[in-house]
């Protein structure tokens, strides 16, 4: 992101781009720093990828219905503010909007965000070289722009906004008469009732959308160029995965130890659970 100062004047007014979990706090940070942030949020609402809406909207990152996050709660709540007790290990994205919320609300942030007001363009000062400032332009729900000078911009507009079809790498695509969509679109398996569907791509979304299509389609396939290797979000004794192995312990024993009896034990862990050979999904990647 584009942070600049000239070394005699003291960084203070700040455009935070985006209020998602990193805008949120990146507003918190400036303030903790004594600065002044404004933040601009295009839709009316905070919490980016994590804001759910049965219809996708154009120029904004989509989830579907039945989301939960990869991550544990202990491994990705702020540092100052714990995400509670009864919450979940692994959250549905209705708890962690509203952990987001909580977030905003005891820090007093959401007087310093300007929602329903896109960013259409960030650039430095004639006068950059001396003063480090920016010229921001928005626009809000009327239409109307507006400039603004800030001292520093933190962009945090996230990469999850426009989906990706590569219709031209599916020759004959023109005249296949089934439906087609790209994640992004997808909300739910409720048009997947008895039909034969493939899925394309085993990352974390693909996956979900196979198991959750499963449960209704005649019958689901899913596509993938060179396997993976598939991680269980439950470890030994029913603790996070990434609570278990993610700590300064394992980290310390890679600077000991060499990659490759790391990947040996990761790779026997993995296939006690499922024999990733005998389910066609052994990459040629360690």
């Amino acid at each position: 992101y584009p942070v600049s100062c000239c070394s005699s004047i003291m960084v203070q007014r700040v455009a935070v781009i985006g209020a998602g979990p990193s805008g949120l706090t990146s507003v918190k940070a400036c303030l903790d720093e004594g600065m002044e942030p404004t933040c601009f949020e295009s839709s009316d609402d905070m919490g980016g990828l994590w804001k759910f809406k049965e219809v996708s909207e154009p120029n904004r990152a989509s989830i579907y219905r039945s989301l939960t996050i990869n991550i544990s709660k202990e491994m990705m709540c702020y540092s100052d503010f714990p995400i509670p007790d009864d919450y979940p290990n692994y959250m549905h994205h209705s708890k962690i909007l509203k952990y987001f919320r909580m977030y905003a609300e005891h820090f007093k942030l959401l007087q310093y965000i300007r929602f329903q007001t896109s960013v259409k363009r960030v650039a430095q000062r004639p006068d950059f070289s001396h003063t480090g400032q920016w010229e921001v332009v928005t626009e809000n729900k009327d239409g109307l722009e507006e400039k603004h000078v800030f001292d520093a911009v933190i962009c945090c507009s996230g990469h999850y906004t426009y989906p990706n079809l590569p219709l031209k790498d599916f020759p004959g695509i023109e005249t296949f008469e089934g439906k087609y969509l790209h994640s992004w679109d997808y909300k739910g398996p409720e048009d997947m009732h008895g039909k034969r569907v493939v899925v394309i791509g085993i990352g974390n979304s693909g996956g979900d959308i196979a198991v959750e299509g499963s449960r209704v389609a005649e019958q689901v396939f899913m596509s993938t160029r060179r396997g993976a290797w598939v991680i269980r979000q439950v470890s030994d004794n029913g603790l996070p995965v990434d609570m278990k192995y993610n700590t300064r312990f394992v980290h310390i024993l890679f600077q000991l130890l060499p990659i490759n009896f790391f990947n040996w034990y990761g790779e026997k862990k993995l296939n006690a659970m499922y024999d990733h050979t005998m389910y066609g999904l052994k990459p040629k990647h360690r």
